[in-house]
């Protein structure tokens, strides 16, 4: 049975589970059309030097990341009252984005149901070993984990492998809606950039799309594996593992500045989405403010967030995540008191 402050805990936030209309279109607005003049505006710096077109581009990205947290909502049916109306969405800022809408919407259904629990590891969420299963692993496999665990790999070679290679194809099993659906926009982000070639030519559309996409996705990978990758954050079994734990524990607060945050749309306020991902980015803050037992959740600043980048492996033991070194040096003194203890 679940204990009843948590019940409430969930109940407490309920009251923002809700949609209006006109703040959601105006977020469509002062999201899209600046992403649009940004990109155009750079395209048009061109003639006069690339690098007053550069710093457009990048800006232009970070657009492109506001309009996923727009179709992150969508998938949690949470931007509008109407499904239609996230469904259309969705798969437009979708396309935008790169991101199949269904594949997307059904993985990341799951990744929040099982956020945190070390049992259902594997779908919609980063591969995360713990000191254990590392040590028992096989050589070829403890290479590949250091090479997905890299920085260099993660957030340089995967907004490229992620994006644009692993989105275009279907997830196993995926039921037959799911597959038009990835068929439909990967149709669709082609005559996108079809439509682009023709506009602008080959080389602009280089030049403008590749700084833009590049910020987008790497800074998209970045908040995912800050916002569950930190020291004291929550994992256990399935038998211990408990939703609202994973939701306050498992997810941080990313304090970011005022720009950011507004660019980021709110997502900063993790912990508050996975309590409750029917409350739509515009109200998490407000969700977070007028809750206390909220004020609790492990807060990270952009300094903090650096020392994420060092975590590796989750161990059972401590109830932490650790690097590499600390894995094999705390893999070594429990193999010790095992063989001293018998």
């Amino acid at each position: 049975m679940q204990d009843p402050r948590q019940l409430q805990l969930r109940k407490s936030v309920q009251k923002f589970e809700k949609t209006t209309k006109s703040i959601s279109i105006g977020q469509l607005c002062n999201t899209l059309i600046p992403l649009v003049a940004l990109w155009a505006a750079a395209y048009f710096s061109l003639s006069i030097s690339y690098w007053l077109a550069l710093p457009l581009a990048i800006v232009s990205g970070f657009f492109i990341i506001r309009t996923f947290i727009i179709f992150h909502d969508c998938c949690h049916g949470s931007f509008f009252s109407s499904k239609r109306a996230n469904d259309i969405v969705g798969i437009i800022t979708g396309t935008i984005t790169h991101v199949p809408y269904l594949q997307w919407k059904n993985s990341h259904a799951i990744h929040h149901a099982t956020s945190s629990n070390l049992d259902k590891r594997g779908v919609g969420d980063l591969w995360i070993m713990t000191v254990a299963e590392y040590e028992e692993a096989s050589k070829f496999q403890r290479l590949r984990y250091r090479l997905y665990r890299n920085p260099f790999v993660m957030f340089v070679l995967g907004p490229f492998y992620v994006f644009l290679i692993q989105y275009r194809f279907n997830r196993k099993g995926a039921k037959r809606k799911e597959r038009l659906n990835t068929y439909l926009m990967n149709v669709l982000i082609v005559a996108m950039y079809g439509i682009l070639l023709l506009l602008v030519g080959w080389k602009a559309l280089l030049l403008i799309q590749l700084p833009a996409f590049y910020i987008s996705g790497a800074l998209g990978i970045w908040l995912f594996y800050v916002q569950h990758q930190f020291e004291d954050s929550y994992f256990e079994h399935n038998e211990e593992w408990s939703y609202v734990h994973a939701a306050v524990e498992g997810s941080s607060f990313y304090r970011l500045p005022k720009l950011l945050q507004w660019l980021t749309g709110n997502i900063g306020y993790h912990h508050v989405h996975h309590l409750s991902p029917k409350v739509p980015n515009y109200y998490l803050q407000d969700a977070h403010e007028e809750t206390p037992p909220l004020h609790k959740a492990t807060t990270i600043g952009l300094k903090e967030s650096l020392l994420s980048l060092k975590v590796a492996l989750w161990d059972e033991q401590t109830k932490r995540f650790v690097s590499f070194r600390e894995g094999r040096l705390l893999a070594a003194k429990q193999t010790l008191a095992i063989d001293k203890a018998s």
